[in-house]
């Protein structure tokens, strides 16, 4: 996602783009941003998450927890920081309460509960009006975001910005909210109907319907079209098979799936030739110039139609499994 959610950034004015990472959980993008890049930054629906730094540091340079924690929480910075989180979150008379989070990507010389533990001592000390208590009103996060480099900020954001304020319906295996919302990014412009002929519990077709797509939805099972329809009330939604969808010839402008693979659900027959079918299928309903994304481990270059020509490939990790998103064009021919 690291890279998608980059583009995304770099597409905003008053954004700049410093590194990024994975820290064994989540993928992280550090940027600097002008006070409406920042607030340009909250609205992505593609970030599950925002954070102010407050300082950076190295494992070379000290490589104990109480060494890290002091160095990441410095006064001037976090100053600095807690201005910001104040002028976005709540004013910071109101803060009774903090909490740490900590992630790090090997522990042979120390466990990332240490961290947590001496960072907690030294907010503790500079911050005396503060407890420590889970849930807080104010989390600090922690993050070895690559092999040897920890950076630390104050968390702008809950969890209606990762959940997009939550679906009326949960359904196991629904996709993540911001994983459906970069592939309808990754569709391009809205400029029609969007399809998701694999619709589930209708994550895809609610991010299409927020930027503007004419969303469409089918899938085979009754239970997921009744969860869809309840979930986005606004977009029409049928039962029907991928494998021969009732769309007419290049009438969609883009179809964007997560294909039913992996632990949660299964296809029906053998799985090359089901993509084989609903891969034709796509592409004969697309229009020329249209696009076809997708959510899969794998999709072997046999099973993909001679009109669909490869664009893109996102690998992208969905609590903690490997898979990718796939990005087609239809060429027309």
């Amino acid at each position: 996602m690291s890279r998608i959610v980059t583009e995304a950034l770099g597409r905003i004015p008053g954004i700049v783009v410093e590194d990024s990472g994975f820290d064994g959980r989540s993928d992280w993008v550090l940027f600097r941003a002008s006070r409406a890049g920042r607030l340009a930054a909250l609205r992505l629906r593609v970030v599950e998450d925002v954070f102010v730094e407050v300082g950076r540091t190295f494992r070379a340079e000290g490589d104990n927890p109480r060494w890290i924690a002091g160095r990441v929480w410095r006064a001037g910075r976090v100053q600095q920081a807690l201005s910001v989180w104040g002028e976005i979150v709540k004013p910071l008379s109101a803060v009774g309460t903090f909490r740490v989070v900590t992630r790090v990507l090997q522990e042979r010389s120390f466990h990332r509960t240490d961290l947590r533990r001496q960072l907690t001592q030294v907010i503790a000390r500079t911050r005396s009006r503060w407890k420590n208590a889970d849930p807080a009103d104010l989390e600090v996060w922690v993050s070895e975001y690559r092999p040897g480099r920890f950076v630390a900020g104050l968390r702008l954001t809950d969890a209606r910005m990762r959940q997009h304020d939550g679906r009326a319906v949960e359904r196991r295996g629904a996709l993540r909210p911001t994983v459906a919302a970069a592939m309808v990014q990754l569709a391009g412009v809205p400029s029609g109907v969007l399809l998701d002929p694999c619709c589930g519990s209708g994550t895809i077709l609610r991010e299409a319907l927020e930027v503007g797509w004419e969303a469409v939805g089918s899938d085979l099972d009754p239970s997921a079209v009744k969860v869809a329809r309840r979930n986005v009330p606004a977009v029409r939604v049928r039962v029907g098979d991928a494998r021969n969808l009732v769309e007419d010839e290049g009438s969609v402008a883009a179809c964007v799936s997560n294909l039913p693979f992996g632990r949660q659900f299964v296809v029906q027959g053998q799985a090359r030739p089901w993509l084989s079918s609903v891969l034709s299928e796509m592409a004969r309903v697309t229009r020329p110039d249209g696009r076809v994304v997708l959510l899969a481990p794998d999709i072997p270059r046999s099973t993909v139609a001679a009109e669909l020509r490869p664009r893109a490939r996102h690998p992208i990790r969905l609590l903690g499994t490997a898979t990718t998103v796939w990005v087609y064009d239809q060429s027309g021919g």
